[in-house]
């Protein structure tokens, strides 16, 4: 009797692992390390908020939800999108709670893409959307950014990679890893190419209350774009809840309710005990959300200030959490520079070429640290850069 090889699925095996993961591993075994990998905020979950999920505990609130989620979770965040960006969603039937933005990316990619449908992403972008594309069984076309540009996309060069076989666009504003934030012109001028060839957005917003330097616009609010538009978004970054593991989409109902049908197969519902949570904190928790922005834009001033005296060019991100130097001046690969800084400086950054080969040059770093340990990683760069430089 002959056996086969392997039972794993082709695709699966294909599939790389996360090279932010590397780092992280590596990292962890190491004492005295100083962390600007870490994809999240430092701040703790504000405590009205955890007190709001222990308080729905003790009352015994422990089972299932509906699938989209407590209906009085989905009309505040209507409520939200409609006073925050001009968007209006029917908290019924246009809305969806889900276990993080990552599950609502999966879902909404496995229920827009046929097989062989190509999907243009935004590179350097985050680690999981080509995956994700091709594990729903389309075809993702990078299209690399330049830092010339703030790494924005231009409405060229998204004009450039469109085929007859394109169905969709992922876009990420503020962007991870760059910071980059496409403003209000800038997505005019894409959404005037998606417009021309009928393609549908997936529009990555968990970063969206993390704007600085003007106010975050959803390319669903532009004239003809609501319909063919799915919004993600969630609570990880802005509310600084990444552990409770809680998004949502936001759609026109005809995609919402394709999208309901894979939710409820693969998800059930999300955490009810987060969903409770979730419900606090856009009722009471703003003031933290602004008091974090406002920490952020400090951070990121004297950090990415730093960085450029130390000789590591940086563009000044606009949002998120993260600075995007390049590292070319070492003569070392992205990779290289991330090894060996960890393992000589103890620093671990991530390397940029995990976010696509136009990534290459340049590394991920994390501000959301404390000044103290920001301070502390930019005397290690200095000498870092002074022992590596061409």
């Amino acid at each position: 009797m002959t056996t086969k090889t392997s039972y794993v699925s082709k695709s699966v095996e294909k599939l790389k692992p996360s090279g932010i993961r590397k780092f992280f591993d590596l990292a962890a075994g190491m004492e005295g390390v100083i962390s600007l990998g870490v994809g999240e905020p430092d701040f703790v979950t504000s405590w009205t908020v955890r007190e709001a999920a222990i308080l729905s505990l003790e009352q015994g609130y422990t089972s299932y939800t509906a699938n989209a989620g407590l209906f009085d979770l989905r009309k505040r965040i209507a409520d939200y999108m409609n006073s925050r960006y001009q968007l209006f969603y029917d908290p019924s039937d246009e809305i969806i709670v889900t276990v993080g933005a990552s599950q609502a990316l999966d879902i909404s990619l496995r229920a827009l893409v046929d097989q062989g449908d190509e999907v243009i992403i935004v590179e350097p972008g985050f680690v999981s959307y080509v995956p994700l594309v091709e594990l729903a069984g389309g075809v993702a076309v990078t299209v690399k950014t330049r830092p010339e540009n703030g790494f924005n996309l231009t409405a060229e060069e998204l004009e450039a990679a469109i085929t007859d076989k394109t169905k969709a666009i992922l876009l990420c504003s503020p962007n991870n890893p760059t910071g980059s934030v496409l403003e209000k012109d800038d997505l005019m001028e894409l959404a005037d190419v998606i417009k021309r060839h009928d393609l549908a957005v997936l529009s990555d917003e968990i970063y969206s209350e993390l704007a600085y330097d003007a106010d975050h616009v959803s390319i669903a609010s532009l004239e003809g774009m609501r319909e063919r538009t799915i919004v993600i978004n969630g609570f990880s970054k802005g509310f600084a809840m990444t552990g409770w593991r809680l998004g949502y989409i936001c759609a026109p109902v005809e995609i919402a309710q394709a999208l309901l049908k894979i939710h409820q197969y693969a998800m059930m519902c999300a955490s009810t005990p987060a969903q409770f949570a979730a419900i606090e904190a856009l009722d009471k928790g703003m003031e933290d959300v602004t008091e974090m922005k406002r920490s952020y834009r400090h951070r990121r001033h004297y950090f990415v200030d730093s960085l450029n005296e130390i000789g590591l060019e940086c563009h000044t991100p606009g949002g998120a959490f993260y600075a995007f130097p390049s590292i070319r001046k070492t003569g070392l690969s992205s990779e290289e520079f991330a090894e060996r800084l960890l393992l000589e400086e103890k620093v671990a950054v991530v390397p940029g070429n995990v976010f696509g080969k136009g990534g290459e040059g340049f590394v991920r770093c994390s501000y959301a640290s404390s000044m103290e340990q920001l301070q502390e990683a930019v005397k290690r760069l200095k000498r870092f850069v002074e022992n590596h430089s061409n």
